[in-house]
């Protein structure tokens, strides 16, 4: 099937303005690589300090430095449920890597927080910031230069773009990701929205909220909703770093210790002592076409709008919202699943999964085929799901026919035309708004804006019955460098309230919603953010606010000559200082990147003026393995 063009341009543009960026990024990778095991470099002293306390059986494969050595680097803590699972994979992965030939070492842990725990509450101003946290505990974790490939396990929000962006920075590691799984499904989700919204107009009490709320997360695995953990697994599981099927599998199951299991044998076979595939290599500029194309098509997160900006980044590859602005108006949205529908994503998983969607895409030349995976094939191998056959994992072939139409269609029948996401022009600046939950009535808001500095102040007016009228609600001060870039998701059942008593009402920010943002427009992420002088903050209460996301427009209605003159607001911020340990976050805020450059606090791979060789460099995306490197030892899909 031949590319669709959209996908062609976009991919060309995104390989040429990166490719100084990325030559750099492929040069520092095989300059890190070495003859033999990476721990044979160190010295003797180094090397016993690296398996002292090691099993003797262990210690003589590590001392003998033939066999390769993988690094497990884990998530894990028990207070998430997604992560608790988590708690016993090392002894898997340790056993399985045993049976492979090699020694699996626990590298290190990395921070694990929790945006539902942290919910308009003071933490969730560490939230994003723990992002590059995760980033730089990986690193720490890796530096011991102990290992010839590793295993991430994280499955939630930052969790994920922290750990690959920590590989990727030591991009000469092979690395496969091992995911948990979703829990089992619980209350429905339209269910417990309508009880959130009830609670919010006062109608229940917080006992009620609370048994709700139990009733839908109530076991290990992640949150069944589409939000930012599960937009994670799919974007994993498309740019090749999973084994085909692997995402959606829920835990404490037979099939998931196996896959586990497989996953840390396949991190032992890409190893340099084998069939050498680097993170670095796999992770290039179609395999991140690839992952927003994925989360286009399945209506995800739009926090992924930060994290695959940044996760780019960290492989030498530049992206931005014209991006995926560009990319969404082709791709079909094959995936209703909550909040974009009702479904959650073990009915996804049910109805034809990740490898459905991989088929359907290829198939239409909406995704490349032609890139590297853990697998050391091409994509069209991870069209398939996991069996369970004799202890072991069996593929085969995702099934033809959606099992439920309400959830997941082909490419020929989607639920729309496009992909849902759009980027958002105006005076007020760049923003990204999701419409695959927005019904078309809601699309278009032009209202006077009633301006708040806080998330409090907002829910102060609404519960003080101020908001009963139609407005456009600007809540500014809320980018990275004010204050760390919360996610505003406690704002939804108001909103959502007042848009069902036939209120048109909107939400424009410089802050976050989360994967979960549905039924409400809202213009979030705006860049630049009014602490780095962004025209949000030249907005007054009762400036007309036009947000369109039918043609893209982000708009105040107020006369050029008077925007002009107006000077940007101030607001006392030194609550969001202190306090929850944000102080200690003070150099990430003083220190970050615009949300379109992905909120990071890491540059690109420096770069010198590209000699005449470099310009006429092959194609970064040619694949650096020849056929007899590529044959995999074990039997999998395609």
């Amino acid at each position: 099937m031949a590319l669709h063009p959209v996908l062609a341009a976009v991919t060309e543009r995104i390989s040429n303005k990166s490719r100084p960026y990325r030559s750099a990024y492929l040069k520092r990778l095989e300059a890190a690589r070495t003859q033999g095991v990476h721990r044979s470099s160190l010295s003797c002293t180094n090397l016993a300090h690296g398996f002292a306390a090691f099993p003797p059986n262990d210690k003589l494969v590590l001392k003998q430095q033939r066999a390769p050595s993988v690094a497990i680097v884990s998530a894990y803590n028990d207070m998430l449920s997604a992560h608790q699972p988590f708690e016993y994979f090392p002894r898997v992965i340790k056993d399985a890597v045993r049976s492979a030939g090699g020694v699996a070492q626990f590298a290190g842990g990395t921070p694990a927080m929790c945006d539902g725990i942290t919910q308009g509450q003071p933490g969730m101003e560490l939230s994003l910031f723990s992002r590059d946290t995760i980033a730089m505990a990986t690193a720490i974790a890796l530096s011991h230069n102990m290992f010839d490939a590793a295993v991430y396990l994280g499955i939630c929000d930052k969790i994920v773009p922290g750990l690959l962006i920590g590989a990727l920075h030591f991009g000469h590691l092979p690395a496969v990701f091992i995911p948990g799984g979703p829990m089992t499904s619980g209350m429905s989700n339209p269910e417990k929205a309508r009880i959130r919204q009830l609670y919010a107009q006062g109608k229940l009490g917080r006992e009620e909220l609370l048994e709700a709320e139990a009733l839908s997360y109530h076991d290990a695995g992640t949150c069944t909703f589409y939000g930012t953990a599960n937009s994670n697994q799919m974007l994993m599981e498309v740019m090749g770093l999973h084994l085909p099927g692997a995402a959606f599998v829920t835990p404490n199951t037979p099939l998931r210790d196996a896959l586990t299991a497989a996953a840390a044998r396949r991190a032992v076979e890409i190893s340099a002592q084998g069939d050498y595939i680097p993170v670095g290599h796999v992770v290039d500029e179609k395999a991140i076409v690839n992952a927003i194309v994925a989360l286009l098509t399945t209506g995800g997160s739009t926090n992924h709008t930060l994290h695959l900006v940044a996760m780019a980044k960290a492989a030498g590859i530049v992206i931005d919202w014209n991006d995926f602005n560009d990319l969404s108006a082709v791709v079909p949205l094959l995936a209703r699943i909550y909040p974009n529908g009702d479904a959650d994503v073990n009915h996804f998983h049910a109805a034809g999964s990740t490898g459905f969607v991989i088929r359907e895409l290829l198939d239409t030349g909406l995704l490349h085929e032609d890139v590297t995976t853990v697998l050391g094939k091409g994509l069209r191998a991870h069209c398939a799901e996991p069996f369970l056959q004799d202890k072991q994992v069996i593929w085969k072939p995702a099934p033809e026919k959606s099992g439920d139409e309400n959830v997941l269609r082909t490419a020929a029948t989607p639920f729309s035309a496009d992909g849902g996401l759009r980027l958002l022009t105006g005076n007020l600046g760049r923003s990204v708004i999701k419409v695959s939950a927005v019904k078309a009535q809601h699309r278009v808001v032009e209202a006077p804006a009633l301006v708040f500095d806080s998330q409090e102040e907002f829910m102060k007016a609404f519960h003080d019955g101020k908001l009963n009228r139609d407005f456009v609600a600007v809540l500014r001060f809320q980018g990275p460098r004010a204050n760390g870039m919360p996610e505003l998701h406690a704002l939804t059942p108001a909103l959502g309230s007042l848009q069902d008593a036939g209120r048109r009402v909107a939400l424009v920010t410089d802050g976050r919603m989360s994967g979960a943002s549905g039924k409400v427009p809202a213009a979030i992420h705006v860049s630049p953010e009014v602490l780095a002088g962004g025209p949000l903050g030249r907005i007054r209460n009762g400036d007309p606010i036009r947000l369109d996301a039918e043609t893209g427009v982000l708009q105040a209605l107020v006369a050029q000559d008077e925007w002009d003159r107006r000077t940007l607001a101030s607001a006392d911020l030194s609550s969001n200082q202190m306090g929850m340990g944000r102080e200690l976050f003070a150099m990430f805020r003083s220190s970050v990147s615009t949300a379109e450059e992905g909120a990071a606090t890491f540059a690109l791979p420096p770069v010198a003026m590209p000699s005449s060789e470099e310009i006429n460099l092959p194609h970064p995306n040619a694949s650096p393995y020849s056929d007899e490197d590529t044959q995999v030892k074990q039997t999998f899909p395609g």
